[in-house]
């Protein structure tokens, strides 16, 4: 595949005119239709067939740029051409470039929606994951569980050969609460009637892993959390039932704040299965606007995280979303709108704005003007930004991707997986 940056006068009709392809099968990729208006600076994949593609190098472009423009690494495209300097690229000359080297990973994807609409959204991504997360089981402080209405997603997770892995959060009233925490970890009557409901459950409905999701952790229960973790783990694995946990996005082990302190990277590495890295949110709808989940910042915490964690226990966050930010940004002011990438773009079409694309953070941007002339910036996901964190997930040979969260279109993000990726199906 080949990742087509929109130019002044492009259209549909042009990019399967220069790429000798149905225009369907670009339209497909992206999920676009064969009349979609195009963006300049927006993101447009290229389904290509061959499994060598030359490519004829233009003025000003880096053996990085083309490696990206193709979804390959630089190293790669750098061996097939035996090229000894890679800064020092001829233009006009035909590089080779390989085909995308699919990896095994695991895929989990985490879903809000129940009834039917879940169960649509798990027919459609199904075959692109490995997991399914239905988000999430309550724990109260008396250590009883309130259930989400999950039924059909499991059923539908197992008509599609998924694993239901069942989520439990400290989550109150919507905020993540510390003191729900802190009691099932001090209690041992409420410690127990947690555990035994969580196994009862998770036999009686067929779950087979458990994501355990316990944010805003008081700093001076880390080493409680991590013996819950234990008996937890114990206890499961004699049902032969996966544990994984999900962690705050951490940089050392040193780092402060409530967050993040009782996150043990190296003793839950230790404990469970696997786990999830949160590596996402650095833009938040409360917060000052910026890219949701900038590949420099990932790359912090990945090396963190590989230093204490088995790359094969390690799931990489990644966000099917982006935010609409008004502007000038006033903290405590309106908080950002969620917005999918299929709305992003939508939105720089209608308002005739160009997209921008930081190369920092490996994220698309743009500034709009609504019809009360306030002005906006809005931060999302692209092919791009997807397939920069594709390659950083099978670069370290990474355990896998979990998404959050389903119902937010990004079509792009499943022809990725389809062209980076062999899912694992475990079931």
């Amino acid at each position: 595949m080949l990742i087509h940056t929109i130019n002044q006068g492009d259209t549909m009709s042009t990019l399967s005119q220069q790429y000798q392809l149905d225009l369907e099968h670009i339209a497909i990729a992206n999920g676009l239709t064969s009349a979609s208006s195009l963006v300049i600076g927006q993101a447009i994949i290229i389904p290509l067939t061959a499994t060598v593609t030359e490519h004829r190098t233009n003025a000003g472009e880096t053996l990085a740029d083309i490696a990206q423009q193709y979804g390959v690494t630089i190293s790669a495209v750098q061996q097939m051409n035996q090229l000894h300097n890679p800064a020092l690229i001829e233009v006009g000359v035909p590089l080779h470039i390989p085909a995308i080297d699919k990896q095994p990973l695991e895929i989990n994807a985490y879903c809000e929606a129940f009834s039917e609409v879940g169960a649509a959204l798990v027919r459609e991504a199904s075959p692109s994951l490995t997991y399914l997360s239905p988000f999430s089981y309550l724990v109260k402080a008396d250590g009883t569980l309130l259930a989400p209405e999950d039924g059909l997603l499991i059923d539908s997770s197992y008509e599609h050969s998924l694993m239901p892995m069942m989520v439990i959060t400290n989550l109150h009233n919507g905020t993540f609460d510390s003191q729900i925490t802190h009691t099932i970890f001090h209690d041992n009557i409420v410690q127990q009637r947690l555990l035994e409901q969580i196994t009862s459950t998770m036999l009686l409905k067929g779950y087979t892993a458990l994501n355990v999701d316990f944010e805003y952790v008081l700093p001076e229960d880390r080493l409680a959390y991590n013996q819950f973790l234990r008996t937890l783990t114990d206890r499961l694995h004699q049902h032969e039932l996966l544990v994984a946990t999900s962690l705050a996005p951490k940089t050392s082990s040193q780092q402060t704040g409530i967050l993040y302190e009782a996150h043990d990277y190296e003793a839950h590495g230790q404990i469970v299965d696997f786990v999830t890295l949160m590596t996402y949110e650095w833009g938040w709808s409360g917060g000052p606007p910026r890219a949701v989940a900038p590949l420099n910042e990932i790359v912090k915490v990945l090396n963190y995280a590989l230093s204490v964690i088995p790359a094969n226990k390690i799931m990489l966050g990644m966000p099917l979303y982006g935010y609409d930010w008004s502007l000038p940004y006033v903290q405590g002011g309106n908080w950002a709108q969620p917005i999918s990438s299929q709305e992003a773009i939508k939105r720089a079409a209608t308002n005739n704005v160009p997209i921008q694309y930081d190369e920092t953070a490996q994220s698309p941007y743009y500034y709009y003007t609504d019809e009360q002339q306030k002005q906006h910036i809005v931060w999302f996901e692209d092919a791009r930004s997807i397939q920069a964190k594709l390659n950083i997930a099978k670069a370290h040979q990474l355990r896998g991707l979990s998404y959050w969260v389903l119902g937010l279109a990004c079509p792009q993000n499943w022809t990725l997986i389809d062209n980076n990726v062999t899912v694992s199906k475990l079931l």
